[in-house]
C-alpha cells in the first residue's frame, strides 16, 4: 500500500509541472525514476491486468488532481519569480543524472557513452529548433485525411512516450495543433476517433519497443533518454541572472538537484 502513496505523490508533481514550459510528463516521470514502471504497466497490461490496471489508475488520478490543483500555482510562480524557479527545474533536472546513470547500469566509461548522451540531445535540439510547419489538415471525410490523422497520432504517441519531446510541440511540428484544440473543444468525432486511434496505437507499440531495448539494451537506452533529457534544459534556459538574483539561483538549483537526488537515492 506504501508503494501506491508513493505512485500518486509522484504522479501529483508530474501532473503540477505538466504545463511548465521544457518539462514534459515524460521528463518528469523518469526525474521521479517511476518512468520505467510506467512504460512497463502499460507494456505488459494484459499480464497481470489487475495490478497494472490499479497502478495506471493511481498514477492517472494523481496527475489529473497535480493538473487541477497545483499547475496554476506554480505556473504563476514562474511568472512572478521565472529564474530562479526555472533554476529550481534545472537543478532538478542535473540531479537526475546519478539515477539515469544507475538504471544505464554504467560501471565503466567508454568513448560510446558521450555519443549516446549527445545523439538522445541532438534529437530534441532538431525538434525545438525546426521552424512550426504551417500546413493545416483539411477536414473532409476522405481518407487520405483520415489515414494521416492516424499517422499523426502515432507519431504524436512517440513524442508522449519518450521524455524531453512536448507532444503539444509536436503537433504544432505537424500543423495540427489548432485543429485538435478545436476538435477537443467541440468534440468533433470525425477528427479525434481517428487521431486517437493512432495515439493508442503509438502509445502501445512505442512501450512494448522502449520496454524491450530498456531489457536488453539499457546502456544505450537509458543514456539516449538521459540525452533528451538533458536537451529539454535548452527549453528551459532562462539565461545568466543579475544582481543578488544570482544568489537566489543558486540556490533553487542546488535545491531543486538536492530534492531530486535525495527522492531518486530512496528508491534505490
Amino acid at each position: 500500500m506504501k508503494h501506491y502513496f508513493i505512485t500518486f505523490g509522484k504522479s501529483l508533481i508530474v501532473g503540477s509541472t505538466m504545463l511548465v514550459p521544457g518539462v514534459s510528463g515524460g521528463s518528469m516521470a523518469m526525474i521521479l525514476g517511476i518512468y520505467t514502471k510506467l512504460i512497463h504497466a502499460v507494456s505488459s497490461f494484459m499480464k497481470d491486468k489487475l495490478h497494472n490496471a490499479f497502478f495506471l489508475s493511481v498514477f492517472l488520478a494523481g496527475s489529473l488532481l497535480g493538473i487541477v490543483s497545483f499547475s496554476k500555482p506554480i505556473l504563476h510562480l514562474i511568472e512572478t519569480y521565472p529564474m530562479p524557479m526555472l533554476y529550481f527545474f534545472m537543478g532538478a533536472v542535473a540531479g537526475s543524472v546519478p539515477l539515469m546513470l544507475r538504471q544505464a547500469k554504467i560501471t565503466y566509461f567508454s568513448w560510446t557513452t558521450p555519443i549516446y548522451i549527445v545523439l538522445g540531445f541532438l534529437i530534441v535540439f532538431f525538434f525545438e529548433t525546426t521552424p512550426i510547419s504551417t500546413v493545416t489538415a483539411d477536414e473532409g471525410a476522405d481518407w487520405y485525411t483520415y489515414l494521416m490523422l492516424v499517422i499523426a497520432g502515432f507519431i504524436a504517441a512517440i513524442a508522449l512516450v519518450l521524455p524531453g519531446i512536448s507532444v503539444s510541440y509536436m503537433l504544432l511540428l505537424l500543423g495540427l495543433y489548432d485543429e485538435t484544440m478545436r476538435a477537443a473543444s467541440e468534440f468533433y468525432l470525425p477528427f479525434l476517433l481517428p487521431l486517437g486511434f493512432g495515439l493508442v496505437a503509438g502509445i502501445l507499440l512505442t512501450t512494448k519497443l522502449l520496454e524491450k531495448l530498456m531489457n536488453e539494451h539499457p546502456r544505450p537506452t537509458f543514456l539516449v533518454i538521459l540525452g533528451f533529457i538533458l536537451g529539454s534544459l535548452l527549453e528551459l534556459y532562462p539565461g545568466i541572472p543579475a544582481g543578488s538574483e544570482i544568489i537566489i539561483c543558486m540556490i533553487a538549483l542546488v535545491l531543486g538537484f538536492g530534492i531530486i537526488k535525495y527522492i531518486s537515492s530512496k528508491d534505490n
